[in-house]
């Protein structure tokens, strides 16, 4: 049985798409609904983005955010408001034309963002530089007509936050955005295991009326990168556009500076692309629903099952704890725990109450460890965090060994082609040599990281002088 149950995840190396698609049905993440491209999220999967929501919000509030939430239709003159932002978003727009049997006086459109709604309401509620800065955030839904869709990467609908801030000045709003990216990179890095390039967008894959967009990239087992999370600087644009003004210290007008940030449930594609491995999915241990399955061994004997519910009380105190008591067999309990990923799984037979000891098996590396049973509230915390760092430093072995230099067009086709994962190279800023990149090697640009090396003196695509360096890679 447990033979069998492994063997329907398609390997990762023979077909990632498919592998995929089978750790979202086998490891009961997530399922397909009756409208295209919106997914059904599964109470695992759900689990794991209470457990992100519950790291975030608490560092927003840390940060002095509150959480609010604004309406889910927004009318279509409150959108055309900001001309750049609606033509970026107008090729994804949901729209409601009509209430029941009566055809709507104005469209509405369904929340594929909503700086414009935060806009209206910070241009009522702010008339002082006392009343600012606004640190507001919301948890909710967007939709997004989407093309191709694939759960959590890409969906109609997704969950995320929207972080929409106001500010003073543009000092306060640029360290506000960096402030934000560094909260998801430490969610990145700290609580998924997922290693990121943190940097900026270029001009052309920047948020649709802002003036700066900084990126987490992260990179999956395939090659491909994955946008992560991103936080904006807004400038004056949305301010100008909405009349966000507000009286300074000597009674003057002023516009508002502006930032906006989210991440999205795409995180759990993130850690089924990076860490899961072809027996199912590898859950990072600081989200992980359960962080330990007992299973017990020979539970019809006596005094088995008593001494696994005993360990479960006393690791309920550390650690999520679940007891498996089913009467299916010991080695299918172990292909489930496995499949979904589970870090670690408790063993305990009558041999082992017999020698006051348990058997603790790593997801990540399939280890197995014999420790005392009076050690379990030192062991088992200190094993949670190997296993965090194992996963992480495995995670960013994948990118040091998948990042390669380019200085001229031929080394880096020959790198898209050869190889996968970030190119390094250097650019001169004009968006003819960005696109003409993307057309010739299929390659975007990911990020103009934060932290600047320098190859080369010339652009890799037109040879003129440059001097930044961009990572570019296929992305998701």
């Amino acid at each position: 049985m447990s033979k069998k149950m492994v063997e329907q995840i398609t390997s990762r190396d023979e077909d990632f798409a498919q592998w995929y698609t089978d750790i979202v049905k086998k490891a009961e993440l997530a399922d397909y609904s009756s409208v295209r491209g919106c997914m059904i999220i599964r109470p695992y999967a759900y689990a794991m983005w209470e457990n992100i929501q519950s790291y975030l919000d608490k560092r927003f509030k840390e940060t002095g955010h509150q959480n609010v939430y604004m309406p889910l239709f927004i009318p279509e003159s409150l959108l055309q408001k900001e001309k750049d932002h609606i033509e970026g978003f107008a090729p994804e727009v949901a729209w409601v034309t009509h209430g029941g049997n009566e055809e709507l006086t104005e469209k509405l459109c369904v929340r594929p963002t909503s700086e414009t709604l935060f806009c209206e309401h910070y241009a009522k509620i702010v008339q002082s530089y006392k009343d600012l800065p606004k640190l507001y955030n919301q948890w909710c839904s967007v939709v997004r007509w989407e093309k191709t869709t694939r759960p959590f990467l890409r969906t109609t609908e997704f969950l995320w936050q929207e972080g929409h801030t106001i500010h003073e000045t543009k000092k306060e709003a640029q360290e506000e955005t960096t402030r934000m990216l560094n909260v998801y990179s430490d969610l990145c890095e700290k609580v998924l295991a997922i290693p990121v390039l943190k940097g900026q967008k270029t001009d052309s894959e920047k948020f649709a009326g802002g003036e700066a967009t900084y990126t987490i990239e992260a990179l999956m087992h395939d090659g491909k990168a994955l946008q992560a999370g991103t936080s904006h600087y807004l400038g004056q644009n949305f301010a100008k556009s909405f009349g966000m003004q507000y009286s300074d210290k000597e009674g003057k007008l002023q516009y508002v500076y502006q930032t906006s940030w989210g991440v999205t449930t795409r995180l759990l594609g993130a850690i089924i692309m990076v860490h899961g491995d072809d027996n199912g999915l590898v859950v990072p241990p600081r989200i992980a629903p359960t962080q330990v399955i007992i299973v017990p061994i020979a539970q019809h004997k006596e005094g088995v099952l008593d001494k696994a519910n005993e360990l479960k009380d006393r690791i309920a105190k550390f650690a999520r704890v679940k007891l498996d008591d089913s009467d299916k067999m010991a080695g299918w309990k172990f292909s489930e725990y496995e499949m979904k990923g589970v870090p670690v799984r408790l063993e305990v037979g009558p041999k082992d109450i017999e020698k006051n000891q348990v058997v603790l098996v790593r997801r990540d590396s399939g280890e197995k460890i014999i420790v005392s049973m009076d050690n379990l509230e030192k062991d088992i915390p200190d094993l949670l965090d190997k296993i965090h760092d194992g996963m992480f430093e495995k995670a960013k072995n994948l990118i040091e060994n998948n990042t390669n230099n380019a200085v001229n067009m031929e080394e880096f086709k020959d790198i898209m082609e050869n190889k996968i994962g970030f190119v390094k190279a250097m650019w001169c800023g004009d968006a003819k040599c960005e696109e003409k990149i993307k057309e010739v090697t299929g390659a975007s640009s990911r990020c103009i990281p934060f932290e600047q090396e320098h190859i080369s003196d010339t652009c890799v695509c037109c040879g003129k002088k440059a001097d930044k360096l961009v990572y570019w890679g296929k992305a998701y």
